[in-house]
């Protein structure tokens, strides 16, 4: 059996778009943690055992491609970088949390 690949604009149900948002293996991880606050990178690094510096890194910019982080370069020193949820992934917390009740 093959899947599809769908167009993210054809696809119709909430929970297969942010299944298919959130596909990779620290993504939900990553945004499980993006909804109770901003994050910076070193801090997932310790939150997420067995996680490392490129594989954080890519999740982080496809999570920002897709449109569900914003990045924001904050000026203070030391020069920091966070990552707080968008508008679409605010919108996928729900949706997040009716799968999770379902395990």
């Amino acid at each position: 059996m093959t899947t599809r690949n769908i167009p993210e604009s054809e696809i119709t149900c909430p929970a297969e778009a942010l299944l298919k948002a959130l596909t990779g293996k620290w993504k939900p991880q990553i945004f499980r943690l993006a909804f109770q606050g901003p994050l910076r990178f070193n801090t997932l690094l310790r939150q997420i055992d067995g996680s490392n510096k490129q594989s954080i890194a890519v999740a982080l910019k496809e999570m920002e491609e897709q449109g569900i982080l914003d990045k924001k370069v904050i000026q203070l020193k030391p020069l920091h970088i966070e990552y707080t949820l968008s508008a679409k992934g605010n919108s996928y917390i729900a949706v997040f949390r009716q799968l999770e009740g379902l395990m």
